[in-house]
C-alpha cells in the first residue's frame, strides 16, 4: 500500500467533506455496512457483530502547490498524530459524548470536530506522498 512514486510539498486549501472516520473492513479496508447488530463487507463477505467493528480515517482535501490544484484522500493510521488518537477511539469519543450529552442531532458534535480539522489543516503546508 505505501507505493509512493513522489513527494509533493503543498498547502491545504479546504476539508472536502465532513465524514473523516468510517467502519472499515479489517480485511480489506472497505467501508462495512453496518446495522444495530452486525456489519458487512459488500467486498470482501466480512461479517461480525457491530460493536466489533473497526474504524479508519479518510480525510479529503483539495491541496495547492506552486501552480496546481490537486483533491487528495489521506487515508489510516498517518493520520492518528494530527487527531491524538486513533480513528476508533475518536469514534468512541464521539458516541460517548453524544450520549453524556444527550444529543440527539449528531451534527453539533460533527460541527465541532469539523471547525477543529479546519483549524489544523487548512493554510498549513504538508508534504504529501503520491
Amino acid at each position: 500500500m505505501n507505493n509512493v512514486k513522489g513527494l509533493l510539498a503543498a498547502s491545504v486549501i479546504s476539508i472536502q467533506n465532513s465524514c473523516f472516520i468510517y467502519p472499515a473492513c479489517q480485511n480489506c479496508f472497505s467501508r462495512l455496512i453496518l446495522d444495530s447488530r452486525r456489519f458487512n463487507c459488500l467486498k470482501c463477505g466480512c461479517t461480525g457483530e457491530a460493536q466489533a467493528a473497526g474504524y479508519r480515517y479518510r480525510l479529503s482535501l483539495k491541496i495547492a502547490d506552486t501552480r496546481d490544484l490537486f483533491d487528495i484522500t489521506v487515508f489510516g493510521g498517518c493520520l492518528d498524530p494530527f487527531f491524538g488518537v486513533t480513528a476508533g477511539n475518536l469514534q468512541r469519543y464521539i458516541q460517548d459524548f453524544n450520549q453524556l450529552s444527550g444529543e440527539t442531532n449528531t451534527e453539533a458534535s460533527t460541527g465541532a470536530l469539523v471547525q477543529a480539522v479546519e483549524a489544523c489543516f487548512i493554510g498549513k503546508r504538508f508534504i504529501f506522498g503520491v
